[in-house]
């Protein structure tokens, strides 16, 4: 059975290699061959002899993803399309911005969250991704980049799926890439979002990460949010926001809170008022997304007046909050918008 070489951590390797009866130190000249150097060929590693280059060729995959559809957007937004080995496909997206580019990946295929406004839980869930998966798609963007001589700066786990339902899977992906032989992208330039699943919430503040946590809000009342989000039976507002308090008091990071904001459903300044009482005591900062349009989804994007008028009012109620900048707006921007359009054209 052939094991996938963007799976390993450098510890990892190493012992698979000793395992095989080959030296520890060519664990190292992997990886460097592997990130740094980007080569996408086991016979490329010229340092290694023949002999181990071709056990690598027979037991070990490298890449493995097809590359369906590609959509660029105005912004310079990309979009991928990725077929996996066994025909599902995800989305990965490079976003580029004044301080770097950020890569989105997804963590599964699909999604069983079931948030009405996001497109990715359309199916629902088909299957985690495994850790070379995840990784694969950071360095087809990071191959894509290095044409421009550009780099990867931030990673946000923010693509198709909930990081945290694939816990295990999201936060090798993060030893990984954080690697100082390997692509060496720092942990605080590497944000995890979830819906709000509590026991994870709680078992990653306990690992004392330096990563950014997102936590999907949107709304400031249990009624609201409930229609909006499955998750809220299970874990209310209050005990994810004791869940969020905890992480802060361990490691000392602020939280960001999303907020997709959706014409009549949470958009009024009531709703603002209700959302700066709840996070009062909390720093952190609060996203506002004006909702992406989904064919699926009978959803009404909030007018820039009241966007402006949601925004400075959690402004001057002492919360510090910002309108994500739109990216891809011209494309299928949303999460799981360009997967459901590829679903709808092959039936």
């Amino acid at each position: 059975m052939t094991v996938s070489l963007y799976g390993m951590t450098l510890a990892e390797l190493e012992t698979w290699l000793v395992a095989k009866g080959e030296p520890k130190y060519r664990a190292l000249q992997i990886y460097t061959w592997l990130y740094q150097k980007r080569i996408t060929s086991v016979q490329q590693m010229t340092n290694l002899p023949k002999a181990l280059r071709d056990r690598l060729a027979y037991e070990t995959t490298m890449e493995t993803m097809e590359e369906v559809t590609r959509q660029v957007a105005k912004d310079g937004t990309i979009k991928f399309l990725f077929a996996l080995h066994d025909g599902t496909t995800i989305e990965t997206v490079i976003m580029r911005h004044d301080y770097g580019n950020s890569v989105c990946v997804s963590t599964q295929v699909g999604c069983k969250m079931g948030c009405e406004f996001c497109a990715s839980t359309l199916g629902g869930l088909i299957r985690n991704l495994a850790v070379s998966e995840i990784v694969e798609q950071l360095v087809v963007c990071q191959h894509l980049l290095d044409k421009t001589n550009e780099r990867v700066s931030s990673v946000v786990l923010m693509g198709s799926g909930e990081p945290l339902d694939n816990y295990d899977a999201s936060l090798k992906f993060v030893d990984i890439v954080t690697e100082s032989e390997g692509l060496r992208i720092g942990q605080r330039h590497i944000t995890v979002s979830t819906v709000g699943l509590v026991p994870a919430i709680y078992r990653l503040a306990d690992e004392l990460r330096g990563i950014t946590l997102a936590v999907s809000l949107h709304a400031g009342d249990d009624d609201t949010r409930g229609r909006m989000m499955p998750v809220n039976k299970a874990y209310d507002i209050a005990t994810l926001l004791e869940a969020c308090h905890y992480y802060y008091d361990k490691t000392g990071r602020r939280l960001t809170f999303e907020y997709a904001l959706i014409r009549d459903h949470n958009d009024h300044l009531e709703d603002a008022q209700k959302l700066a009482t709840l996070l009062s005591t909390l720093p952190c900062h609060v996203n506002i997304i004006p909702v992406n349009y989904v064919p699926e989804r009978n959803l009404t994007r909030t007018s820039k007046n009241q966007i402006q008028a949601f925004v400075q009012h959690l402004q001057h109620l002492g919360i510090n909050a910002t309108v994500r900048r739109e990216m891809g707006g011209d494309i299928a921007a949303a999460c799981g918008q360009l997967r459901a359009e590829h679903s709808r054209e092959s039936v």
